[in-house]
């Protein structure tokens, strides 16, 4: 049996490790083929993603021989299995992976897991959604990014990430826990100053820790960077947590948090 990480550098592990899949050329091949989560993937695709501009001459062969390769290489690492992971169809070449083999699939399972209780258990989805966020070892496919394709799936589970981050800091405003992950809050903030979802929660765990001048600092500074640097005011969200927090508005405290604590 085999498994797939994809979220960092491509790895590919055996029951005894990690093995080596060679050359870029390979590498990219499978990731294509793994994002494109079982569906087949068209011969004109392969070969952009591949080569991109510089597309050899006699492009049929050359992915031809990378296929060859590729199913030779995997079939020495499961040689028990009687049928290639890799397969041709009318549409073009599938790759057969399970959701438990890949670990993008695993994440996404668990964050969406973690979804439907962190309103009514949120310690467990702690628990869930950092177990998730663990999984990451970097960027998706780390230095070989692949063409378009590759770019796009890595860009959509980035947006699952910053998700789940949201949803995790959720749970733990609601578990109470504002004071143990202001650290946390903050680095996501600054990593990311044009999310207003990790403002709004590192605004609200400054709040609860007793520093409301921080907390509306942090609003403050939120706003410059919205009008100076793409033009836009502070969604109606954000600003009803600056008023909620001017007003020492009840649902701020931890007994009212489903109110702002919410998970979008």
């Amino acid at each position: 049996m085999l498994s797939f990480s994809i979220l960092g550098a491509l790895e590919v592990h055996t029951r005894t490790g990690q093995v080596d899949i060679p050359g870029d050329l390979q590498r990219t091949l499978l990731q294509v083929l793994l994002v494109s989560e079982g569906q087949a993937v068209s011969g004109e695709t392969l070969v952009e993603e591949m080569w991109g501009e510089s597309t050899p001459d006699n492009q049929v062969n050359a992915l031809q021989a990378h296929i060859s390769r590729m199913r030779r290489r995997l079939k020495s690492l499961e040689p028990d299995r009687h049928t290639s992971r890799l397969t041709v169809h009318p549409s073009g070449y599938r790759l057969a992976v399970d959701e438990s083999e890949i670990d993008a699939a695993q994440f996404l399972g668990k964050v969406h897991r973690a979804e439907g209780i962190v309103a009514t258990r949120p310690a467990e989805a702690v628990g869930l959604l950092r177990s998730a966020l663990s999984m990451w070892r970097g960027p998706v496919f780390g230095p070989l990014p692949g063409g378009s394709v590759c770019r796009l799936a890595s860009a959509l589970y980035d947006e699952h990430r910053l998700r789940a981050s949201e949803l995790l800091f959720d749970a733990e405003l609601s578990a109470g826990r504002h004071a143990s992950i202001l650290a946390e809050l903050r680095d996501a903030h600054i990593s990311n100053p044009l999310r207003e979802r990790f403002c709004e929660q590192l605004m609200i765990a400054l709040y609860r820790s007793g520093r409301q001048t921080d907390a509306l600092d942090t609003y403050r500074h939120m706003w410059k960077r919205l009008s100076e640097e793409i033009g836009v005011l502070p969604s109606p969200s954000l600003r009803s947590v600056e008023h909620a927090i001017l007003s020492h508005d009840p649902s701020l405290t931890l007994t009212s948090a489903p109110t702002l604590c919410r998970s979008a």
